[in-house]
């Protein structure tokens, strides 16, 4: 309540000044670039603000990786970018107001707390606000008063303007163009939310009683949960992995014939999930029943049925992976599919952190700091790379039309992923092939260079990457013409056949199983009479 009250109103200013910013950048548009220049805007007003950062090396670290997730978001606007952008903007808002770094967990309930607290900031902020000015014996101009000295001034301003209005025309017109703007809840809605988010970082709330870590306290015994009973279960738990992983060792790593009726992608497709729920489960099964200082983690024998039941599910693990792999050489590869795989890594690597605490006795606090320190790495490079664009040159360069060993290319699929595939299709229409399926790879490729084109045309939905894709593309293959109207998978669109059924349904048309693509919007596309499986 010692703050003076011109460092108090700095702040105010600074996030009027951001509301207003992302109102003219982000209101009403998609998201492209700007949404990475309003980040950037809005990590420098951070540190302008609150001199209390710039002297705090790890804000300033924290406000580092902030600074660089907003030029991702410059590059490649994204949900994954935009919360390591908040989170590391978060950290660097309440470090200077914690003694150290602890661990995730404790940090987790910071930021959660920072998020919801900072919807009622405000208001305690002005009540806080009064009290120092009644302590200092300043006082802010009450509404009353400031009406008081406001009336006079608009009232005859007003009286005398209508006069003027009455005797000039050209007055009288000036005014007859003034329109006041209509409300728009959803502007002041958008506007309040971004001052709401913006005040939390200038005045954050820090939390000082905590949860504690779970698990952090002495460990005690469970119920059922012995050295005798444990190490039954641990040489029974190995006994079943080495049944699954000789199987997985026969059948998948060998290549050998699978037995008749049992196909090789159903085969890899059926276990590749259950099995990483299976190592999921067992890596909780060793955080619970061996927990460190434990009777049961210190028996030599326990110790090392888990060091080898750990193994096993590594070994598990990578089977999946082989098994995502082999699905994905019968089918195409897919951003899920993609996701799924890093997914299937981080399970390794936590498996790897379980067995690693177990034998060197780390805290619980290292194991879910190493754990997120892991994820965090991910999903950084998940916001920097496309994994659709990753899809589609792998799906392009692997396509059997062109030669490849993979399957058949999936234009719809490819013109779902829109920017993600416009170079690997400009790649595509510059190889020979056959004539069909050229014109195909030119339609869909035209199809989506037009939607990129159109969000580029709009200086807010702008991005980087479109822009040197867009380039790509054009050093590629020029502005080759293509049909404006088509199937999705670039088939020319079929000629509508009545139906020739009830009177209730003879004027309806019927355009096959694939959806059009770059459809005017007076057009009408009725439901498709069958859908298409797609694997």
């Amino acid at each position: 309540m010692s703050a003076p009250p011109l460092t108090f109103w700095r702040k105010p200013l600074a996030a009027a000044a951001l509301a207003t910013l992302a109102d003219q950048l982000l209101y009403g548009h998609g998201f492209g670039s700007a949404l990475g220049v309003f980040a950037l805007a809005w990590t420098l007003t951070l540190a302008l603000a609150r001199p209390a950062v710039r002297r705090d090396r790890r804000a300033l670290f924290a406000l580092a990786i902030a600074a660089l997730f907003a030029l991702v978001l410059i590059d490649r606007p994204g949900l994954v970018a935009w919360s390591l952008f908040g989170i590391a903007l978060g950290a660097a808002a309440l470090l200077p107001r914690t003694g150290r770094f602890d661990d995730v967990w404790r940090w987790a309930q910071r930021l959660i707390v920072q998020a919801f607290a900072g919807i009622w900031a405000p208001l305690g902020d002005l009540g806080r606000l009064r009290r120092v000015e009644r302590l200092s014996g300043r006082r802010a101009p009450r509404p009353t008063a400031l009406l008081g000295v406001l009336a006079l001034p608009l009232v005859g301003g007003a009286v005398f303007l209508t006069l003027f209005a009455a005797a000039n025309p050209i007055i009288a017109d000036l005014l007859g163009r003034v329109r006041l703007p209509s409300p728009d809840l959803l502007r002041w809605i958008f506007w309040a939310s971004v001052g709401v988010a913006v005040w939390a970082t200038l005045r954050p709330r820090s939390k000082r009683r905590l949860l504690p870590l779970p698990g952090g306290g002495a460990p005690g015994p469970l119920p059922g949960v012995t050295v005798a009973s444990v190490a039954l279960s641990l040489i029974l738990f190995n006994a079943l992995f080495a049944v699954q992983n000789g199987l997985d060792l026969a059948f998948l790593w060998s290549g050998a014939g699978l037995p008749e009726g049992v196909t090789l992608a159903e085969y890899a497709h059926r276990g590749a999930y259950p099995l990483i729920a299976t190592a999921l489960l067992a890596g909780l099964f060793v955080l619970v029943a061996l927990r460190p200082s434990s009777d049961t983690a210190a028996n030599p024998l326990c110790r090392r049925l888990v060091v080898l039941w750990v193994v096993q599910n590594m070994f598990l693990v990578a089977s999946s992976i082989l098994r995502t792999l082999d699905y994905v050489e019968a089918y195409s590869l897919t951003r899920l599919r993609l996701a799924a795989l890093v997914w299937m890594v981080l399970v390794a690597v936590g498996l790897a952190l379980i067995c690693w605490r177990l034998l060197r006795g780390k805290s619980g606090a290292w194991l879910i700091n190493a754990n997120a320190l892991t994820a965090a790495l991910a999903l950084a490079s998940v916001s920097v790379v496309d994994l659709g664009a990753v899809a589609a040159h792998w799906n392009v360069r692997n396509a059997r039309e062109a030669g490849g060993r993979g399957t058949q290319l999936d234009f719809c699929y490819l013109n779902q992923l829109d920017g993600g595939a416009l170079t690997a299709l400009a790649q595509l229409e510059t190889r020979p092939g056959e004539p069909g399926f050229k014109a195909r790879v030119t339609a869909v490729r035209g199809a989506v260079q037009r939607r990129v084109e159109a969000r580029q045309a709009d200086w807010r939905e702008w991005t980087w990457r479109d822009a040197r894709r867009l380039a790509a593309a054009r050093a590629l293959v020029g502005d080759a013409p293509a049909p404006s109207r088509m199937l999705c998978d670039g088939a020319p669109e079929p000629v509508a056949v009545a139906a020739p059924t009830t009177p209730a349904s003879s004027a309806r048309e019927y355009y096959g199983p694939r959806e059009l693509v770059d459809a005017p919007e007076t057009a009408v596309s009725p439901a498709p009479l069958t859908s298409e499986a797609q694997p």
